[in-house]
């Protein structure tokens, strides 16, 4: 009679799963909670004690780590030094192992109590799950209750196969090192600042994209948590390597000011174009003025929902993706003739963003981890005028959406805002003077008058320069981080220029 151990913290389907398996002639094998509830269901389950024939102790924290079980799992069936071992020792072939860890994520989520996070980790899990997932061979290894179901039909089938066992292998595997990782990255956030000798980046499979950036490299997109496969959506196409960094880097900025109708166009991960207006036809209209030849092929994020105007008038040109709270059913329809082009939404009534705590970045030989950047309400409300003009209220709504994009937007960037649209934006230059031209004059070729709009930039102003240029393009107020040691001398031209100056003391560099 073939034997299955089965014990699991999450107890979904784990009823049925036995059931399944006593009809195929398993027998059951359980421990703790598991058992009880096997029993309570009509399984009739054997107490792991009986197999190891000793009890359970310290609190549950010894009861699987034994040869009856390890022996039964691990020992080679193609080997007759093994069996004839096992028969000696009268250990019992496990043929199946049935098993997920306890809860330490949602622990960890719960309570900050040391001792009760200690408890919930797992011990006699992983090895049970390592030792069948060593020797898949034999032994099969279930560590997904989404795979119950096609293990029972397989096993039914007789389609007990490799391929299979060694996919379950594999996945078992991951099962145990993201849950490692997982704990050895809460205790250095809580000891070590989040920054150990080692670091862990664990993300679950959502696709495959087609390619990476370019179709001779592989692709495919992560997540942590379940933030993807909860929220994101496809509506039509298929969402490339390249369409997801240029969605983040568009929804960041378009989901940046709360519930307000903001809209984003973003090419090649910079923003071409943005507006808040009090409806998103409006919004979308204006983005599109900031630069229309770049917004052509482009990513737009709306935040909110695309209705069947809204989509109307973005059909006019071609876009390749767009991104939304929602896109309505008769939106969709409007592009439904559109081979080429891409809609993705949150289902929700506004953009969604993951509240990462962390980022980084490839670079030859490794990687760079950082905390995450966020811009903060209160940098902007704070922000010290430096100039003997204050700035209106208009004015004031401009500096923080042009503060905020340029947060967003490579560096070296400088970006111009005029009746909360973005007119000019210069991005990912050498010079912070450079930026600060290249923007107007592509402002200048698109026939948008940069008079009396406001200015941000991401880092400091090094010299008076750049101020003068934005006195000359009627620039009226502007805002960076500060901190030059020619502070003084930008200042002096703020207030020849009779020009709004804030500092908000914080450099948002992205590059």
């Amino acid at each position: 009679m073939a034997r299955a151990l089965v014990s699991v913290s999450d107890k979904t389907g784990v009823v049925e799963f036995a059931k399944g398996l006593e009809a195929l002639g398993f027998e059951i094998v359980s421990t703790g909670g598991t058992l009880k509830v096997l029993k309570e269901n009509g399984v009739k389950a054997i107490d792991i004690s009986e197999v190891t024939k000793f009890p359970e102790m310290f609190d549950g924290r010894v009861k699987t780590l034994n040869p009856y079980v390890h022996g039964g799992i691990l020992h080679r069936r193609d080997l007759e030094e093994h069996v004839e071992t096992a028969k000696a020792h009268g250990i019992v072939g496990i043929d199946l192992v049935c098993v997920n860890l306890y809860p330490f994520k949602a622990t960890i989520e719960r309570t900050d109590d040391f001792d009760e996070i200690i408890e919930n980790i797992d011990i006699g899990g992983p090895a049970m799950v390592r030792s069948a997932a060593k020797n898949f061979n034999d032994v099969i290894i279930v560590t997904d209750p989404n795979d119950y179901v096609p293990v029972l039909e397989a096993l039914k089938n007789g389609q007990n196969t490799l391929q299979m066992r060694r996919g379950l292998m594999i996945k078992a595997f991951e099962h145990t090192a993201a849950y490692d990782s997982m704990i050895a990255n809460y205790m250095n956030k809580r000891f070590n600042e989040g920054f150990g000798e080692k670091q862990f980046i664990v993300g679950n499979k959502v696709f495959n994209t087609r390619y990476g950036e370019n179709p001779h490299q592989k692709g495919a997109l992560y997540e942590f948590d379940d933030f993807f496969s909860k929220n994101f959506k496809t509506l039509k196409g298929e969402a490339s390597f390249n369409n997801l960094t240029d969605i983040s880097g568009a929804v960041k900025i378009a989901a940046a000011f709360g519930d307000e109708n903001a809209v984003c166009i973003v090419k090649h991960g910079n923003p071409c174009g943005f507006a808040i207006r009090d409806n998103l036809i409006d919004a979308y209209v204006d983005a599109l003025k900031c630069d229309p030849v770049s917004a052509f092929g482009g990513v737009v994020a709306v935040n909110g929902v695309v209705d069947k105007a809204l989509a109307q008038k973005m059909n006019e040109i071609f876009l390749e993706v767009i991104i939304a709270g929602q896109i309505t059913p008769e939106a969709q329809e409007v592009f439904a003739s559109k081979k080429r082009i891409k809609l993705f939404e949150y289902g929700s009534d506004k953009l969604i963003v993951s509240d990462d705590a962390y980022d980084f970045k490839h670079i030859s030989g490794g990687f760079v981890y950082q905390d995450a950047d966020k811009v903060k309400e209160e940098e902007i409300e704070k922000a010290e005028c430096k100039s003997k003009r204050q700035a209106s209220e208009q004015e004031m709504k401009d500096l923080e959406i042009a503060y905020k994009v340029a947060a967003l937007t490579k560096s070296n960037c400088v970006v111009y805002v005029k009746n909360s649209a973005m007119v000019a934006v210069g991005m990912g230059m050498t010079s912070r003077v450079d930026a600060a031209r290249c923007a107007l004059k592509k402002a200048e070729e698109m026939g948008l008058d940069v008079t009396g709009a406001a200015m941000a930039s991401e880092a400091f102003f090094p010299f008076r320069d750049s101020i003068d240029a934005a006195a000359a393009a009627g620039i009226k107020a502007i805002i960076e981080p500060g901190g030059s040691i020619r502070d003084d001398e930008v200042i002096a031209a703020a207030d020849e220029h009779d020009i709004a100056l804030y500092f908000t003391g914080v450099r948002h560099f992205l590059h």
